[in-house]
């Protein structure tokens, strides 16, 4: 059990947090949820005692390990596997306590220990664990610096999963994590058999993994029992509630203050005009109704096009002459097409998008392009390249120098960035800020295809909500690579597998998909029959 009492914190001036008493249980699933900038990583941060309350404490009972990932990725000549089962730090000093023999009377004991922590099944387990997160057996043997740092990273998580710490701490796990490893995740935190805490804008995930929900907002956390589509609903009826209450008090206030002004200068009636005003200052002082502003994307209409919009005639596509990273494509793209591209890191998705893109040429075959076609482009990468001093509205100015600056600032309100936030320089803006800048971006040209990687790894729920509803308006194509379950579900009709260096409809659904991958099954353009599960 956690408890905290009276706790206030404050950054830089501001109080994210203040005089909160809470008691988290243990073997609870919690999901932490508010708007950024509320203070959830902040919270995590005086969990984990890297930050001190201003006031308040925390407490945990002795002996409980907390456990979260290193800020750092490991690196080195060491294998994902080696680290891994490094991570079980008890297990390590029983196996050299075995191999010294120093105390042979021990022994006995020493063993029974081992069997209890399930020391003997450790590279097993550690290397499900990597399987899991999408290392292959080749992979897990490997030196980590032959990783990238998103690979690195998932090592840290693996580490962390394996050495099953009492209370388990993750802050946006899947954010850069494909779809497969995060349908794994999902699976194995929905089933972790001690107690976890995780801040998430993942609806899905909180909805599988979370059987509390912890709400932080106005400076103090609500806690409510069930999944998050149990607290939305008990949240709206409790604001729907709070509505009521407020109309009613205020029909009160006014009728009693009628009463006031009306009598207090009569002698009559001054007695009961001043019992009127203790009352209302005795009111209940009921909490505001929480306004969230807003958030809205809205995707230009593109000029629409004879069909096809794309056709690929037996096309291969690397990065050198010598070596295709897909081949033989042959595949088409209509304007009213809502394709999801499926499949592990690595197998070419981000390739495949790219080609459509027109940033990588084929090396083999042809594509054939309708002759006004425009291409949307969102990439990761490119919110790395924006200029750190600019800001929002000299960005847009920069991409379309003929746009008059009245539509420039309309153009970033469609997005979100209205008022100041249009002045703030790039480098001051959050990362789901500069994600709407660069989807503003990309939406100048008024594309006919937009083709989106992962463009929900900075946005909260109600961007992520408003992407989903822009995307079911938008009038052209859409190309969409994602880890996020609920995105997929509500805005994509057609599944393309990118495996064995191919391209291919994905006859099943995103069910049969998710089942795959649970199971551990070759993932194959045509799914299995119900019968073979």
């Amino acid at each position: 059990m956690i408890k905290l009492e009276n706790l206030t914190v404050r950054i830089a001036g501001r109080t994210l947090i203040e005089n909160l008493s809470l008691t988290l249980n243990e073997r609870h699933h919690y999901g932490l949820i508010g708007r950024n900038g509320t203070g959830k990583s902040t919270f995590f941060k005086i969990l984990l005692k890297t930050l001190h309350p201003d006031m308040g404490s925390v407490a945990f009972p002795s002996r409980v390990r907390v456990g979260h990932i290193a800020q750092e990725a490991p690196s080195g000549s060491s294998t994902p596997l080696d680290v891994v089962m490094s991570a079980d730090l008890e297990r390590l000093k029983l196996m050299k306590q075995l191999e010294a023999g120093d105390n042979p009377e021990n022994i006995a004991d020493i063993y029974e220990r081992l069997m209890v922590i399930d020391a003997f099944t450790a590279e097993s387990r550690a290397s499900s664990i990597l399987a899991g997160l999408g290392f292959s057996q080749e992979m897990q043997l490997k030196p980590l610096s032959t990783f990238s740092g998103g690979w690195r990273m998932r090592v840290s998580l693996a580490s962390l999963l394996f050495s099953k710490p009492d209370w388990l701490l993750l802050d946006e796990p899947t954010n850069h994590l494909d779809l497969e490893a995060s349908l794994w995740l999902e699976d194995y935190l929905k089933h972790y058999p001690k107690s976890l805490l995780i801040i998430s804008h993942d609806r899905h995930l909180l909805n599988v993994v979370c059987d509390r929900i912890l709400f932080l907002h106005g400076q103090k956390i609500q806690a409510y029992g069930g999944n998050f589509d149990t607290f939305e609903k008990t949240w709206k009826a409790q604001q729907e509630t709070l509505k009521t209450q407020l109309a009613k008090q205020e029909a009160q206030r006014k009728h009693m203050m009628s009463f006031v002004n009306r009598f207090r200068a009569k002698a009559t009636k001054a007695k009961q005009a001043q019992s009127r005003l203790k009352a209302l200052e005795k009111m209940e002082v009921l909490p505001e109704i929480i306004q969230n502003p807003e958030i809205r994307f809205d995707f230009p209409h593109p000029e629409k096009l004879a069909p096809p919009l794309i056709v690929l005639e037996r096309v291969s596509v690397g990065y050198s002459p010598d070596v295709s990273v897909l081949k033989g494509l042959s595949e088409r793209i209509d304007a009213e097409d809502r394709i999801a591209l499926l499949g592990a890191n690595g197998n070419g998705k981000s390739t495949f998008a790219k080609l459509i893109a027109g940033k990588l040429s084929p090396q083999k075959g042809i594509i054939h392009r309708s002759r006004k076609l425009k291409v949307g482009y969102f990439a990761q990468h490119q919110v790395e390249e924006f200029d750190l001093q600019a800001t929002a509205f000299e960005h847009v100015l920069r991409k379309s120098p003929k746009l008059a600056p009245i539509n420039a600032r309309a153009t970033l309100a469609n997005f979100g960035l209205m008022g100041p936030k249009a002045d703030v320089k790039v480098q001051n803006l959050s990362g789901g800020e500069k994600a709407r800048l660069n989807l503003t971006l990309i939406c100048l040209d008024k594309p006919n295809i937009l083709i989106l990687d992962e463009p929900t790894n900075h946005l909260d729920m109600d961007s992520r909500q408003a992407l989903m509803l822009a995307l079911n308006e938008f009038q052209g194509a859409v190309i969409l690579i994602t880890h996020d379950w609920d995105l997929l579900a509500s805005t994509m009709d057609r599944l393309w597998l990118v495996a064995n260096n191919r391209v291919e409809p994905f006859e099943g659904d995103l069910e049969d998909y998710r089942r795959m991958i649970l199971k551990g099954d070759q993932v194959t353009s045509k799914p299995k029959t119900k019968k073979d599960f």
